[in-house]
């Protein structure tokens, strides 16, 4: 909560040009909060929006520490750890839907992955569309890093949106096939099964866990090299989008899931003219060369924020 008086004071004091959508992290005394206060959308002429509780539900690869169905690989004395209670989630998860909040949640392992999908499909059974504020929650799972095979369809099934990163496919080259052996890797950083399933894939850059650089994303996403254009066995290369999914991963695909399909996402009239110019043309050069590709415009709402001809 002191995070967001913080925000509304610099809105207030006109000193943000950017848009911003904020979530609040739960269970907890600030969820709780939330959920009696209700969601703020498109405050300060469209800068503001607060619909979304943010979950944490297991560790991180690198440390072993996310939830994995059978033990790591190489290190077969443990298999992960969740930071949640599924019981402490569950109430929560329902009071969200009736009040029509949006639920996001790390989940890196398979097991994290397998339990908030099985915690997310109780409670829109719990919780019916007519007994929602929101009939299509559009609730997401933030990295769906490593996913058994099985349960990759359920998120399009469930209309949940994996929320993934593509750099964590680049940083994580080197050391996620020790941790978690061949087999596993089939459903590792899964961009395009999931896309098969009928899913659409909402993509970030986890800034500042990594360097928060589009261009790095992007290249991530359809390469599937590290940034000097290195690969490993059973990297599963078929994995790999076009540039046009990629393109959709970072555009329109986001912009549905906060809600804002309608105002962001793509040049249209209507919308709110949000967009980036670029140095290069990302769609048609050859990969290596989009790692270079710079930022030389930005609009946000149709005025110019950033010139490089002019800084």
């Amino acid at each position: 909560k002191n995070d967001i008086d913080l925000i509304k004071k610099a809105f207030n004091g006109d000193k943000v040009k950017l848009r911003m959508i904020n979530a609040v992290y739960g269970p907890g005394g600030d969820a709780d909060w939330f959920l009696k206060e209700g969601s703020t959308i498109n405050a300060y002429d469209h800068r503001f929006t607060q619909r979304t509780i943010k979950v944490v539900f297991d560790g991180a690869l690198g440390s072993r520490g996310a939830a994995l169905l059978k033990p790591y690989s190489d290190a077969p004395d443990t298999s992960g750890y969740l930071t949640e209670k599924p019981a402490d989630l569950k109430p929560m998860f329902e009071e969200a839907l009736r009040r029509g909040l949006q639920v996001e949640t790390h989940a890196i392992g398979d097991r994290a992955n397998r339990l908030i999908v099985d915690l997310y499909e109780q409670a829109f059974k719990a919780v019916p569309p007519e007994q929602r504020k929101v009939r299509e929650p559009r609730w997401r799972v933030e990295h769906a890093q490593i996913v058994d095979l099985a349960d990759i369809p359920r998120f399009a099934k469930l209309g949940v949106i994996p929320s993934m990163q593509p750099s964590h496919a680049i940083s994580d080259l080197f050391f996620a096939p020790a941790r978690l052996g061949m087999d596993r890797l089939a459903g590792a950083y899964a961009w395009q099964s999931f896309l098969k399933s009928g899913a659409i894939i909402c993509g970030g850059s986890d800034a500042p866990v990594e360097r928060g650089e589009p261009m790095i994303e992007f290249y991530a996403a359809i390469a599937r090299k590290s940034i000097k254009g290195e690969s490993s066995d059973g990297w599963h290369s078929e994995q790999a989008v076009s540039r046009e999914q990629a393109l959709k991963m970072f555009t329109i695909w986001p912009a549905y899931a906060a809600f804002e399909e309608s105002d962001k996402g793509s040049i249209e009239v209507g919308k709110l003219a949000d967009f980036t110019v670029l140095s290069q043309d990302i769609m048609t050069i050859p990969e290596p060369k989009i790692l270079n590709t710079r930022c030389i415009m930005t609009v946000i709402g149709g005025e110019v924020a950033f010139d490089a001809t002019k800084n």
